[in-house]
This record gives C-alpha cells, structure tokens and sequence, in this order.
C-alpha cells in the first residue's frame, strides 16, 4: 500500500505530469504512459485516477474509487483513535497533620487511580505557620509513596514549590 499525504492528493484532471506510472486498484502495473492515457483508462474503468507517490520519477498514480479509499481510511483513522490510551493526571490532596484514617483512605484511592494506569499527583497546601514545618510535609509524602508499595515509581521527588508541596507517581505496570 502506498502513503498518500495528509493533504488531499491530486486527482484526475488536476494532474498534469506528462508522464505516470500506472497501477490499477488490484496492485496490477500497466506501466509508464501519458496522464491523458492514464486517465482515460480510469474512465474507462469507471474510477478515478489519483497521485499516490508525487515525489517519484515519473509520479505513481493509482485507478482506484477515491471516494470509497476516503471512507475506509476515515474508519481505520477513527479504529485506531479507539484503541488510544489517554493517560490522565490524577490529583491528591494530603495535609500536614492528616490522621491514620484519612491517610489510609487517600493511599486506597491512590491505588484505584494507579491501577487504572493515571498519573497521580501529591499535593500538600500549607498555610499559615505549617510554613515553617515543610518537612513534616515531605516526610508525609514519602510516607505516603511508601505506603503504596513496590509497584510504583516515583516521577518527581517530594519539593516544596510556593505554599505547596508536590509530588509525581506512577505505576511501573504502565511504563
């Protein structure tokens, strides 16, 4: 099968080479011969004559239905879009002093997210005087990657940016 461009290709009467190299809709070569005498071939045929390879010597041309191609190229484009994985970023939201139960509900939740195969983002929002104890933050945060187990890996480090603490995991299933 041969590439045909993102833009449309030119088609019957919009080529204007002398010369083409013909193939039929079954892969059959006619050979090399004028564009007037390739396109009455396709007329011929019933089917349109389209440039498929313009940057050869001398441009392939091919007698195909234009209109059927489009169609099924539209549907092998919409296939593949299907089997497309988005992942998405995932955000959770810790605190500084976060109890033993809350904790654990967050580390189950994050499994979910990672499981599902997301990013996940760790965030801890200080105020106030919590400032001046951001290690007890990142602390909580490596406690908390810790806590979800072998199975993940950590993007970006625990880093107090501003008044936040952040931090990137991921499952290592989905690398």
């Amino acid at each position: 099968m041969f590439f045909i461009s993102k833009e449309a290709p030119q088609l019957n009467g919009e080529i204007r080479d002398k010369e083409v190299r013909v193939i039929t809709a079954d892969g059959e070569q006619l050979g090399i011969m004028s564009a007037k005498d390739a396109q009455s071939e396709a007329e011929k045929r019933g089917m349109d004559l389209v440039k498929i390879a313009p940057q050869a010597k001398p441009p392939v041309v091919k007698i195909m239905d234009y209109s059927k191609f489009r169609y099924e190229q539209s549907k092998r484009e919409k296939e593949n879009r299907k089997k497309q994985k988005t992942i998405e970023t995932k955000e959770i939201r810790l605190s500084l002093n976060i109890d033993t139960g809350d904790f654990n509900t967050k580390v189950n939740q994050a499994k979910k997210f990672l499981s599902k195969g997301d990013k996940l983002k760790v965030s801890i929002r200080l105020r106030g005087r919590e400032m001046a104890h951001s290690d007890i933050g990142v602390g909580n945060m490596e406690r908390f990657a810790s806590a979800l187990g072998e199975d993940i890996s950590v993007d970006k480090a625990p880093k107090l940016e501003g008044r936040q603490i952040l931090m990137f995991l991921s499952s290592k299933q989905s690398k």
